[in-house]
């Protein structure tokens, strides 16, 4: 999973996506103060298949 935290003095907002690539585009995009973060956790079958 990814996701984009977006700050501002008013809020924060936080985005996600399943994919980088539409994370990535999306970040471009976003103006102000941003984080985009990859988030994994450890029961992820795709992290398995990248450790095994």
């Amino acid at each position: 999973m990814w996701v984009i935290t977006v700050y501002s003095k008013e809020n924060t907002k936080m985005f996600e996506f399943n994919t980088e690539i539409e994370a990535r585009e999306t970040f471009k995009n976003i103006r102000g103060c941003k984080i985009l973060s990859h988030v994994v956790y450890f029961n992820d079958p795709d992290l398995a298949l990248a450790t095994g």
